[in-house]
């Protein structure tokens, strides 16, 4: 069959739309306002003979029950998860430096080596999950293993430090801590985009945006309170049992959880299709809710690529490598995060005020980011629901590098945050958006996103050193320049996926270097277009 044959038949079994009203569907389809019915629209057999009142109350019931397993769970876990990575910022006001004897930019290489090996194995874990189908064991053994090393930093050269009085001087505990954070940067780089591809089984991508940004509020809610923990912890028991504070802080944080991770593995589901607490008509909803969304099934059994043809799929989709840019110019500024206590530091507070001054940018971000991430899913909108933000945070690294007002400082630090992750929050959900099928292309793309954008922290943390402060010049004036570079890589990708949805429109969309090989787009729903 020829390709302008292809084109016709696509353009009948979409859309069956006359040329002659085509400027007007365009007009629909920029308002998100076109829809066609699908034909092949079919229930599953247990589903068949439910009302239209019915599937949609059962359809709430059980993403309602998918909530309540899901969401609390992940969060909790997410913010021990960025405890255990983050609270080196923490230990270092409480004395980790000068007892183990850090000089130079040895701290900063310290903070960096985690991301280095973080990058590595999210690509294959994602991979690895989306073949072993457990994400209940998986996801809790990952976490058990991470606790553990968390625990161990405690103890770096534990032995050397006579009196617990820090290291005589000529020795230095360096190579031990960076060992630990290395350690941990590779088993903890499995846990966030493994989470993120779990998500995205169970949500349709009008309701994933919010739960997205609620997992997230994870990470938000540790940085809010690991301050305050900290600031607990180091105030209370420095010298208890011969231990300065910071090491409690990397032994208790990281026994807490250890002590989780079986309850999480009792808790936590595993895909729609194979989980245990579901009747077969409610893994049948789920299962036919992201059917209906795109046509296709979330399943690989459909896809005709192996593992290498689907990295393929997803190494020369240019959407993938669009939002990776965006999320990782993104990153890149939020470098400015680990650092936050040091930052706030410059505001002249002592150490304890300095700690809990960290929490209300956090605290604010948690609503900010949930409010905005309901907007995106409830209008459908994502590309302005990620630049606005970032005009935001380009505000407030200007404040901060041109005036020493401590007023005018802090309130850049608590519009900071939020506006920094209200885009991020959004980034993530738009990749699943951008890469619905198949389902290991898009664990594979997600994989690549947080890979890429993490890489970000390997370099971005040499920005901050004590001697910038309190100006960090070099340090804003780089996140500036990353914030206009985000945006730029989000223009783009609106200009893109644009294109791609009239190509959908008029039945002339390549669905094979899509979706792989044998897609012809026969099966894709009508109303199916890119979230821009």
């Amino acid at each position: 069959m020829s390709e302008i044959e292809q084109n016709k038949k696509a353009d009948v079994s979409h859309s069956e739309i006359r040329q002659d009203d085509f400027e007007d569907n365009l007009d629909k389809l920029e308002d998100g306002k076109l829809e066609v019915i699908d034909p092949a629209d079919e229930l599953p057999e247990s589903l068949q003979g439910l009302s239209e009142e019915e599937l949609e109350k059962l359809k709430k019931k059980v993403t309602r029950i998918a909530d309540i397993r899901l969401l609390p769970c992940l969060v909790i876990l997410y913010i021990l998860n960025y405890l255990d990575r983050n609270n080196i910022a923490s230990a270092r006001l409480g004395g980790l430096e000068e007892d183990l004897n850090l000089k130079g930019n040895e701290y900063q290489t310290c903070v960096s080596i985690l991301f280095a090996l973080y990058i590595l194995m999210q690509v294959p874990a994602n991979m690895f999950l989306n073949k072993f189908a457990r994400p209940s064991i998986f996801i809790s053994a990952i976490m058990c293993v991470w606790g553990l090393i968390s625990m161990c930093t405690g103890f770096v050269s534990i032995y050397d430090d006579p009196n617990g009085k820090g290291l005589p001087e000529g020795k230095s505990g360096f190579g031990g801590l960076l060992a630990i954070r290395a350690i941990l940067g590779l088993v903890e780089s499995a846990y966030f985009p493994a989470c993120l591809y779990l998500l995205s089984s169970w949500y349709d991508r009008l309701e994933l945006g919010v739960r997205n940004t609620i997992l997230y509020s994870g990470s938000l809610l540790s940085g809010a309170f690991s301050g305050l923990i900290a600031a607990g912890i180091i105030n209370q028991m420095d010298y208890v049992k011969g231990l300065r504070s910071w090491r409690w802080l990397f032994l208790i944080e990281g026994a807490i959880t250890v002590g989780l991770a079986p309850i999480a593995y009792f808790v936590l589901p595993d895909m729609p299709h194979n989980t245990k607490f579901l009747s077969q008509q409610e893994k049948d909803i789920i299962i036919w809710k992201l059917k209906r969304e795109v046509g296709q099934n979330d399943s690989d059994t459909e896809n005709k690529e192996g593992s290498m043809g689907s990295l393929k799929l997803a190494v020369c989709d240019i959407k993938v490598w669009l939002v990776t840019g965006c999320l990782s110019w993104l990153v890149a500024a939020c470098g400015v995060t680990n650092y936050f206590p040091s930052i706030i530091e410059t505001l002249g507070f002592d150490r304890i005020i300095t700690l809990v001054l960290s929490a209300p940018p956090y605290l604010l971000a948690v609503v900010a980011t949930f409010l905005w991430a309901r907007h995106s899913d409830k209008t459908g909108e994502r590309f302005w629901h990620v630049v606005a933000p970032l005009f935001v945070s380009l505000i407030s690294f200007i404040i901060n590098v041109s005036t020493l007002n401590v007023g005018a400082r802090y309130f850049g630090m608590v519009i900071m945050i939020p506006s920094l992750y209200c885009s991020f929050t959004t980034i993530l959900s738009w990749m699943s958006n951008c890469v619905p099928r198949p389902p290991l292309k898009r664990a594979i793309a997600l994989s690549i996103m947080n890979c890429l954008s993490n890489s970000a922290s390997i370099w971005n943390s040499y920005l901050y050193f004590n001697d910038a402060a309190p100006r960090y010049l070099v340090a804003y004036v780089c996140n500036c320049v990353f914030i206009l570079l985000a945006i730029g890589c989000a223009f783009i990708l609106r200009a893109r996926l644009t294109k791609l949805n009239k190509r959908i429109l008029t039945g002339s969309m390549n669905w094979e270097k899509e979706l792989g090989k044998g897609n012809d787009g026969s099966k894709i729903s009508p109303n199916f277009r890119f979230l821009i």
